[in-house]
């Protein structure tokens, strides 16, 4: 029997574990991208838990999350917009998003 080798074998799994983590935390970072049902209620979550449920008719809701999901934001800012989240994933996304909102305002607040 070699003892060698068995000590090889827990080594092996402690220097697999970083790796499976790192496997699995890109495999969350390549989420679907969130319907536009998804993105509207994360928009109602987001104005009611912030006291400004009267504020977004569910009609603007929905306008927005469409804009929102037709746009270049990454699926994680969608899915932080989608939780009821005020977190975006990069500068990019946070310009981008204000962008989307307010060239849409009149539309979607009409």
């Amino acid at each position: 029997m070699n003892i060698d080798r068995k000590m090889r074998t827990p080594a092996r799994l402690l220097m697999a574990l970083p790796i499976a983590a790192l496997a699995v935390s890109l495999s969350a970072c390549g989420a679907s991208r969130p319907t536009e049902a998804q993105v509207e209620k994360g928009l109602t979550k987001y104005f009611e838990e912030a006291g400004l449920g009267d504020s977004l008719p569910e009609d603007a809701a929905s306008c927005f999350a469409g804009h929102l999901v037709d746009s270049k934001l990454s699926n994680e800012t969608l899915s932080y917009i989608a939780d009821g989240k005020d977190q975006v994933s990069s500068v990019e996304d946070r310009d981008l998003s204000f962008k989307i909102i307010q060239d849409n305002l009149e539309e979607c607040m009409s």
